[in-house]
């Protein structure tokens, strides 16, 4: 027979288990390999998968193409992620995937208008609602509490020329993070947004050499961020210690809406 002390030492905690929307490269990536490296298992999504995504192929990562946005697509992911999962209940979900479309309004095609939303703030939204169903399923069967980290933006709280359905999305974003805080904190799961600046990533490839000098030059930090530069924050807000903080909008922008 064995002994309690034997038991109880030998029943391990499931890992917990956390989503990331557009993993496949950039800022997604980045947090898909850190939460690895941190002992979460980790199920991500994307149109289609990378190199990069796939030289972190292991039993603790899920992948699938969704466009976020589709509510079929995502309902789908979700599903398939729950029971890939099996034993690791969710525990968190990283609102990352998203899109920016430039053009001044007047001129902006509408179609554009309407991907760029229904991808960086309605997505979103189905991607918070199928984790709360999934949480509730549950039924207390797995770790008290959980995370929702929304990938927000300064453009959502100071605007830019050029990007107005891309800064309403996000500004959107903000606001799903203060609605969502109130009506779930008393379940113990903490909703917060992380607004970087303007990152080195694919999606700032776009600016000239002028914007990207404008932007250094206006950056108390003398340069633009990295993803190195966002992943702690989400980490942390994600881990034990973000427990109490929730409903906020957190910058990482190396001081440049100081």
């Amino acid at each position: 027979m064995t002994p309690p002390a034997a038991a109880a030492a030998a029943a391990v905690e499931p890992k917990r288990h956390v989503v990331v929307t557009g993993g496949s490269r950039g800022l997604g990536l980045a947090l898909v390999e850190a939460l690895l490296a941190d002992g979460y298992r980790v199920s991500t999504c994307s149109r289609s998968s990378s190199a990069a995504l796939e030289r972190l192929a292991g039993p603790e990562l899920f992948w699938q193409s969704c466009r976020i946005g589709e509510g079929d697509e995502v309902r789908a992911f979700f599903d398939a992620a729950v029971a890939w999962g099996g034993g690791s209940p969710l525990w968190g979900l990283v609102n990352n995937a998203g899109i920016a479309r430039e053009g001044v309004l007047a001129t902006f095609p509408e179609v554009d208008a309407e991907a760029v939303i229904q991808t960086n703030l309605t997505g979103a939204l189905q991607a918070a609602r199928a984790f709360l169903r999934a949480k509730l399923v549950e039924r207390g069967t797995g770790p008290k509490g959980g995370r929702i980290v929304n990938i927000s933006s300064i453009i959502g709280q100071r605007g830019y020329v050029g990007l107005a359905a891309y800064s309403a999305s996000k500004a959107g974003l903000d606001g799903l993070t203060r609605a969502l805080a109130r009506e779930v904190g008393r379940r113990a799961i903490t909703v917060n947004s992380v607004a970087p600046g303007y990152l080195d990533t694919e999606m700032s490839g776009t600016l000239s050499d002028g914007q990207r000098d404008q932007i250094v030059r206006r950056t108390p930090l003398g340069r633009l961020g990295t993803a190195a530069d966002v992943v702690p924050l989400v980490r942390f807000l994600l881990g034990d210690g973000g427990g109490f903080i929730t409903g906020q909008t957190l910058t990482v922008d190396g001081g440049i809406t100081c």
